[in-house]
């Protein structure tokens, strides 16, 4: 170890005694700390400033991290001003400017300096140490707050959530797109709203959208070689109200072609992997939105749901996923199954989900399906009173009277099921009338949505088209006229038996996946335990119904298999219910908290 005045002289490392220190002026001590063979892994300086005194405004080549000793100081980060006492401590980004003025002397601090290449080990604001991995697993909510006190910066939140999501992509293919530029000058515009008192209800909070949905200037492939070079002009309403409120766009998600399939590979960017075993499915369509979630890539995604599609990936991937009631978020352009899509959050938390959908929900002339006034669900979740849930009838069915499950999801949501009734509401088992399964005319509405959104070029095209997709249009083709009419008017019948069963309880608890996540890259798992499937989407058969019934439903994530694995639990609500589910699932949250547990990626 070697210490190094200031001056330049070099001498063993020895104890610096605190000496008075003139007003206006600064001393310095450093110490470099290593191996003793010249390459030092850090550098500790000890400042002193007196009475008056400070630094202006400059620059520093690397990251380092300020620990105050003594006195107290105003300190500048970029736009951002820390007032720091004795116990404090700040983290300082390269190339950022920032400044002091001294206002309790003598103030005095240590600042510890790495050279360039090695990675930061961690930050500490106030009095508490935050690695780098745990700033980028804080939650919206926790984010903004920080924010307003002026303990982080949304540019410092920002440029760790894209060293994390550059770091992690070779891993995890979660994003089609990174939008490293804007998502660095939207940092800056939120820095200075913040600055200036106009921030948004999501400003300077990471977000990914759904590579289905389009963004003005920015590529969206939509999974398909035949857009894959599509860049709009214009951004979804969705898009247009999140980036209003502050949002800072990390990214475009990956998706299947289309959002066909309830897993996330295709022809231009790949196959996603699940965060907690590579080679495992995070689900789909919203496939590489809930594994940027659950990989801390930002405390937000969007995602839409025509099947499951939210709450498939967000079951697998261990996060909170809600499809809201059916047009509650506006869709422009609209889906190809426009009937049965839904758009939603996708998050680590209930009240991020709530507050990401109070800037997504209300109606849009664009979308003649939306019919919401704007809400702030977040404010009403808060006001509901505690203990909310007791009376609350809830039916808890293990299968909806026919599904299998696997042997380990089956006893992990009954016991979630159990809990909800210790929690105080009226919990009982009951199975909702079915009738004719509604994957039959779900599976007819589906081909025929996307052998449309193809329309006459399919044989020109086929062979581009991922072949599941193309065997679903094969089939699509041959449906007629009369047979999709007759679909639709099935699909009406179903969700008369919903509501009538819906009238006698509030809410339904059911397991948000029969089984746990499979390989990657497969269309539908073989098998669910040791039962062989059928074809189509029997394999997710607790989700597709209430797409067909346009009813709110969410997964809560409510443990682990054997292998590690995250299994959920779905919690249903009344049409247009929404606030009555997320206050379910935070009451759950409450008693069984998730989101500390997190994939082995750090």
């Amino acid at each position: 170890m070697q210490s190094t005045e200031q001056a330049g002289v070099s001498k063993r490392a020895e104890a610096v005694p605190l000496q008075p220190v003139a007003a206006g002026t600064a001393t310095e001590t450093q110490v470099l700390i290593g191996p003793g063979d010249g390459a030092p892994n850090f550098a500790l300086r000890r400042f002193v400033m007196g009475a008056g005194g400070g630094m202006p405004r400059h620059t520093n080549a690397v990251e380092h991290e300020q620990f105050v000793l003594a006195g107290a100081a105003r300190v500048t980060i970029g736009e951002t001003l820390h007032e720091v006492q004795a116990g404090s401590a700040l983290y300082i980004p390269a190339e950022v400017p920032h400044s002091y003025e001294v206002t309790e002397a003598p103030f005095e601090f240590l600042c510890v300096v790495q050279p360039r290449g090695l990675h930061h080990p961690g930050r500490r604001f106030g009095r508490r140490l935050v690695s780098a991995a745990e700033l980028c697993y804080l939650s919206a909510v926790e984010l903004r707050a920080r924010y307003r006190r002026r303990e982080l910066s949304p540019r410092e939140v920002v440029a760790a959530a894209l060293e994390r999501a550059e770091r992690l992509q070779p891993r995890l293919n979660a994003f089609v797109t990174v939008t490293r530029a804007q998502a660095e000058e939207q940092a800056r515009a939120a820095e200075a709203a913040y600055r200036d008192g106009s921030a948004g209800p999501l400003a300077g909070i990471p977000l990914s959208i759904k590579d289905l949905v389009p963004t003005r200037g920015i590529r969206t492939t939509m999974g398909s070689l035949l857009t894959r070079d599509w860049v709009p002009d214009y951004d979804a309403p969705l898009v247009e109200r999140l980036l209003a409120a502050g949002a800072v766009l990390l990214g475009k998600s990956n998706t299947p072609e289309f959002g066909w399939k309830g897993e996330t590979s295709n022809r231009v960017a790949g196959t996603s992997h699940n965060p907690w075993r590579r080679g495992l499915t995070p689900g789909g369509s919203s496939g590489g939105g809930a594994a940027a979630v659950a990989a801390g890539l930002g405390p937000l995604a969007q995602g839409s749901d025509g099947a499951g599609s939210i709450r498939i990936p967000c079951c697998f991937c261990g996060v909170f996923g809600l499809k809201p009631t059916f047009g509650l978020v506006p869709q422009y352009p609209a889906s190809g199954v426009e009937l049965l899509s839904h758009a939603g959050p996708m998050t680590r938390t209930v009240s991020d989900a709530a507050l990401m959908l109070g800037v997504m929900a209300g109606r849009d002339e664009r979308d003649p399906h939306s019919w919401s006034p704007r809400r702030d669900y977040l404010a009403e979740l808060r006001a509901l009173p505690a203990g909310g849930g007791a009376g609350t009838r809830v039916a808890w069915s293990p299968d909806l009277g026919a599904a299998v499950v696997d042997p380990e999801v089956a006893e992990l949501t009954a016991a979630a099921a159990r809990r909800f009734a210790e929690l105080g509401y009226e919990v009982e088992e009951a199975a909702p009338p079915r009738g004719a399964d509604p994957w039959e005319s779900i599976n007819v509405i589906w081909g025929a949505g996307m052998g449309a959104a193809v329309g006459d070029r399919f044989a020109a095209v086929r062979e581009q088209l991922d072949p599941g997709l193309a065997q679903m249009i094969d089939r699509a083709r041959a449906v007629s006229g009369v047979q999709l009419a007759a679909a639709l008017r099935a699909r009406l019948d179903y969700y008369h038996r919903m509501r009538a069963f819906m009238e006698r309880y509030e809410l339904l608890l059911t397991p948000a996946m029969p089984l746990p996540a499979f390989a990657a890259g497969l269309d539908r798992p073989p098998r669910i335990g040791t039962a062989p499937l059928d074809a189509g989407l029997s394999w997710t058969p607790f989700t597709y119904p209430f797409n067909v019934t346009g009813q709110p439903a969410a997964t809560v994530p409510c443990g682990f298999t054997g292998a590690g694995l995250p299994v959920g639990l779905q919690i249903v609500g009344r049409r247009r219910a929404d606030l009555a589910v997320l206050a379910a699932a935070a009451a759950f949250e409450e008693a069984c908290p998730w989101a500390e547990r997190r994939p082995p990626l750090d």
